[in-house]
């Protein structure tokens, strides 16, 4: 079990391996406007009602993320993990909260105001003193009257009990006759301590029912709809509206819906500031859960060590199942990515995502930190380093964004480390200054060429293309980013970020959610997801994966066109079409084209003489001995082997013995609308529709129309200097609702 560690020093952690961008804001809660009931009344009271808004739910849809550039040889192979069913409850009134729900029976009834309603009252609020005081009062008194003061209007003059009243309308008297309802209760009692009796009740109400009620105020409605929003957390606010309208005829103001929304939600997820005292005891009951999982918290500087708090800095979390079923995938490589967190306090969630033996990601660690920077990525690293016991000199492969803290974090950690640039983002810097097609295809050739020859050759043809663009991409090392330079250590010649494109895509739902709520939406996606790649495994025949299956299905296909030679030691020479010949290292399991040795699957050329080995009926020959064990289907079955436990009730939770309190980060207030969307890429904004309006205004602009860039990068055309043709009279320089004949007099002239 981990050790608490509240000490004065600066940077007071808490830490051991236990064996067991921009912020979203929060809407201030408004006070609740109250309702007045017209229909039932002991007292005269004043009649408040609230203005009735109606305002539309803005939500916030994510765009779908499309690469320029796919690398088909490492296509990522993930399951899909539903999480809209995620629930967590990290408060003891959320758990214990007295909302009884019974499906299959009639609602309650909202016309009669019960001690439930009452009581959802807000306290403090001047109605709720008012009711305080009207109970008081109730208990000197001995007999107690109550009658509705609805009334329906008739239209039989001189009926027994009506009344005669006059309004006005459109500026003239009007008389009418209105009924009173007969609905009335009567009790007494002896004494004021002995109970009610009812002596006298009419039960049949003959007015007209009111949809205004002073009871069903916010409170009350975040109770009803907190199955709704735990279900669904973007249900729309007009659905809640339409369904209290319908199941209890009550109406409800927009303004009312969107706070009782509120409510609710922060009841599902848990107050933002609350969670971090709880952060603690969350952490114990992790560690408890899972064993060998290592979860360190960093705290800022305190210049007061007498202080009983402590305020959140990081967090980082690599759980002890993961850990293990990493090191079971036998692929040393990791990819690092950032996505920021959507709530009020900034913060980034950091990841390191590996693959698994299908190609799949394989989540290894993750964890919360003030920024993306050095700093933060440094102190992520040595954590990370430490779990997987990677020293200073580890030969490990990584794959980044070449965001900036994160070069200079690897460059000082693990020096010797192959770290590998996505060549995405490498494409979409290329793009700010060269934005065709071709330069795309020019840096995809050269990236994929596996050889140091075949990458000369393109890089001269490149350079001949654009000698400016090419003097630019030499300026990047390329052992970060073309496989003719890549070690075959990491048993991938992945040249794309995409497995941590694919976690942040998964966990995006729960970076809205509070610190605790981030961590366990990412750790219930983790658990979720080991089930569903069982069920695939499953499916899966053969001794390999099924991705490794299709790989070497697609190249047995092609290896037929291609003739073998033997020179009669453990080599051969093997030709095929448009000069391409290599020589085949039987023995040390190698082949000059470098795609053996880069991803562990046999060439098309071994292929080729594996085919030419077969005429010989001496040799022992199985293709899949020369196929590395990291895709073999016991191995993926190995790595998910380690299962993530789940954990219990925060109400079961440990109690942390750390002598000082967990305080949120500084919150800061960003000016404008809080957003919610990511920064897209320049390429990301392109879309079809909009690449197609961009080549219309390029041609557009060959015959004499001019460009003006947008703000997300298209060039659309101006109209400005290009003459309209009237088509009445066929001449420029006007249209047709503005034509006067004067085109006649152009032509004239």
């Amino acid at each position: 079990m981990e050790n608490l560690i509240g000490s004065d020093d600066d940077n007071a952690e808490y830490e051991g391996d236990g064996e067991s961008e921009e912020g979203n804001q929060e809407y201030e809660e408004d006070d609740e406007s109250q309702e007045s009931d017209p229909n039932f009344e002991e007292y005269d009271e004043s009649e408040n009602s609230d203005p009735e808004y109606e305002e539309d739910e803005r939500q916030i849809e994510d765009e779908d993320h499309m690469d320029d550039i796919m690398d088909v040889d490492n296509n990522i192979q993930d399951v899909d993990v539903d999480m809209g069913d995620f629930t967590l409850n990290v408060e003891s009134d959320v758990e214990g909260s007295c909302i009884n729900v019974v499906h299959g029976h009639e609602p309650e009834d909202m016309e009669v105001i019960n001690n439930e309603e009452f009581e959802s009252l807000d306290e403090g609020s001047d109605q709720d003193r008012e009711r305080r005081a009207l109970i008081k009062n109730l208990r000197k008194e001995k007999r107690l009257r109550a009658q509705c003061r609805g009334v329906v209007p008739v239209t039989n003059k001189g009926q027994v009990g009506s009344q005669a009243t006059t309004s006005k309308r459109k500026g003239k008297e009007l008389k009418t006759q209105k009924v009173t309802c007969g609905w009335y209760i009567h009790a007494s009692r002896s004494n004021p301590e002995s109970d009610w009796f009812i002596r006298t009740l009419n039960q049949t109400h003959t007015c007209l029912q009111t949809r205004k009620l002073r009871a069903c105020t916010a409170s009350l409605i975040s109770k009803k709809i907190f199955d709704q929003v735990e279900a669904n957390p973007d249900i729309p606010l007009r659905a809640i509206q339409d369904h209290f309208q319908k199941t209890y005829q009550v109406g409800v103001s927009m303004d009312k819906v969107f706070r009782a929304k509120d409510k609710a939600r922060k009841h599902v997820t848990g107050d933002y500031t609350k969670q971090y005292e709880l952060l603690r005891d969350y952490v114990l009951e992790l560690q408890a859960t899972n064993p060998d999982t290592t979860v360190k918290i960093d705290v800022c500087s305190e210049p007061n060590p007498d202080s009983p708090t402590r305020q959140f800095r990081r967090i980082y979390v690599c759980l002890g199942p993961l850990k293990k079923g990493f090191k079971a995938c036998l692929r040393d490589l990791l990819g690092f990515d950032g996505a920021f967190m959507k709530g009020p306090f900034p913060g980034q969630v950091l990841s390191a995502v590996g693959l698994d033996s299908n190609n799949g990601i394989y989540p290894l660690a993750y964890g919360i930190v003030e920024s993306e920077n050095t700093e933060s990525w440094k102190w992520f690293l040595d954590n990370l380093g430490d779990d997987l016991d990677l020293g200073r000199n580890s030969n490990f492969t990584f794959i980044s964004d070449r965001q900036k803290g994160l070069h200079t974090a690897v460059e000082q950690i693990f020096p010797n480390a192959e770290h590998r640039y996505c060549i995405r983002h490498i494409h979409d810097n290329m793009r700010k200054r060269w934005r065709q097609t071709e330069y795309r295809d020019h840096l995809w050739r050269c990236a994929s060429a596996t050889t140091i020859p075949e990458f000369e050759h393109l890089m001269k043809e490149f350079s001949q293309y654009d000698k400016e663009a090419c003097e630019w991409l030499k300026q990047i090392p390329p052992k970060h980013w073309a496989r003719s330079h890549f070690s075959g250590r990491a048993v991938s010649d992945v040249l794309i970020s995409n497995m941590c494109e694919v976690f942040n895509g998964k966990i995006e739902k729960g970076r809205d959610k509070p610190v605790i709520g981030c961590l366990e939406f990412i750790r219930e996606y983790l658990m979720k997801r080991i089930c569903n790649v069982m069920k695939e495994m499953k499916k899966a025949k053969g001794p390999l994966t099924p991705t490794a299956t299709d790989i070497l299905a697609a190249r047995k296909t092609v290896a037929s066109q291609y003739i073998a030679r033997w020179n009669g030691g453990d080599k051969y020479q093997v030709t095929g079409a448009l000069q391409d010949q290599h020589v085949v290292d039987v023995r040390n399991k190698t082949c000059t084209c470098r795609k053996w040795e880069l991803i562990g699957i046999p060439c098309r050329h071994a292929i080729a003489t594996l085919n030419e080995m077969s005429k010989d009926p001496e040799a022992e020959l199985d293709i899949y001995k020369w196929v590395h064990k990291v895709y073999f289907l016991e191995t993926w079955k190995k790595a998910y082997s380690f299962k993530v436990e789940p954990i219990k009730g925060r109400s079961m939770w440990p109690k942390s013995e750390c002598p000082t309190k967990l305080i949120p980060p500084p919150h800061r207030t960003q000016v404008g609308r809080p957003k919610k969307k990511r920064r897209q890429s320049e390429g990301e904004r392109l879309s079809k529709k909009q690449k197609a309006s961009q080549g219309d205004g390029v041609n557009a602009a060959q015959e004499g129309g001019s460009q003006k860039p947008t703000n997300d990068g298209v060039q659309k055309l101006s109209r400005k200097h290009i003459s309209v043709t009237c088509s009445k009279c066929k001449n420029k320089g006007h249209n047709s609702r503005t034509c006067k004949g004067q085109g006649g007099n152009q032509s004239k002239k």
